[in-house]
C-alpha cells in the first residue's frame, strides 16, 4: 500500500516542479522590464527641424531632380514631439535599421563616426525600424551611438520610399529633397565619406 502510494506521488511532484519553473522564468533582454529606469543613449529629436550650425548648403542642392522625404510623422525614441519627416532640414544623413539586423548593426558605428567628424555640417538620424524598445537600446549602448533615434515600428518610411533592404541610407540635400537612397549593404567610413562628398557635396574630414 505504502508502495503504491509513493508511485502516485512521483506524477504530482513534477507537476508541481513544472509549474514553477513556468512561473519564475527569467525576464529576456527585449522585455520593457529588462531597459527600465536605463536612460536613452540617443540624443532627443527636437533640432531635427532646424539646419545644422554653420551648414551653408550643398555644392548639388540645385541639381535637377530628388523628391522631398515622405510625409509622416515619426516619435522619437527619447520622447516629446512627434517629428515631421518632411520638416527634417538638410543637409542629412537617414540610417534606417534594426537591431536583428546583422549589416545594420556592422555599419552603426561608422554612422556614429560621421556625425562627430561632419558636426556642424550635417546631420546623421537613425530611423530604428521593427523592433523592440529594449534590443535597440542595448544596441545603441553597446555601440555608443548618440545620434537623435526616430521609431517606425510599421516600417511606413520604407514602404512610402517603396523600398524593402535593411539597411537603407537616405542622403538629403540642404533643400530637403532625396539625392540618393543606398541599399548597398553595410556602409563603412571611406564609402560614407565617399557618398556624402557625391551626393551631397561636403568634403566630410577623414
Amino acid at each position: 500500500m505504502i508502495r503504491r502510494l509513493a508511485l502516485l506521488s512521483v506524477p504530482l511532484l513534477l507537476l508541481v516542479t513544472t509549474a514553477c519553473t513556468a512561473e519564475t522564468e527569467a525576464p529576456t533582454p527585449n522585455r520593457p522590464d529588462a531597459v527600465a529606469g536605463r536612460p536613452s543613449p540617443f540624443q532627443d529629436c527636437a533640432a531635427l527641424t532646424a539646419a545644422p550650425d554653420g551648414s551653408g548648403g550643398s555644392a548639388v542642392e540645385g541639381a535637377a531632380g530628388g523628391e522631398l522625404l515622405p510625409e509622416l510623422t515619426l516619435t522619437c525614441f527619447t520622447g516629446g514631439a512627434p517629428v515631421a519627416l518632411r520638416e527634417v532640414r538638410g543637409p542629412a544623413v537617414v540610417n534606417i535599421w534594426a537591431s536583428w539586423c546583422p549589416p545594420c548593426r556592422k555599419e552603426l558605428p561608422a554612422f556614429q563616426r560621421l556625425s562627430e567628424r561632419a558636426e556642424g555640417q550635417l546631420r546623421v538620424i537613425g530611423v530604428n525600424s521593427q523592433d523592440s524598445r529594449g534590443a535597440a537600446q542595448s544596441i545603441g549602448e553597446d555601440f555608443g551611438v548618440r545620434f537623435p533615434m526616430l521609431v517606425d515600428q510599421g516600417e511606413a518610411v520604407q514602404r512610402a520610399l517603396h523600398r524593402k533592404a535593411f539597411p537603407l541610407t537616405i542622403f538629403v540635400a540642404a533643400d530637403g529633397r532625396i539625392r540618393h537612397i543606398d541599399t548597398s549593404g553595410a556602409l563603412d567610413d571611406a564609402r560614407l565619406t565617399e557618398l556624402v562628398q557625391q551626393h551631397l557635396g561636403l568634403s566630410v574630414p577623414a
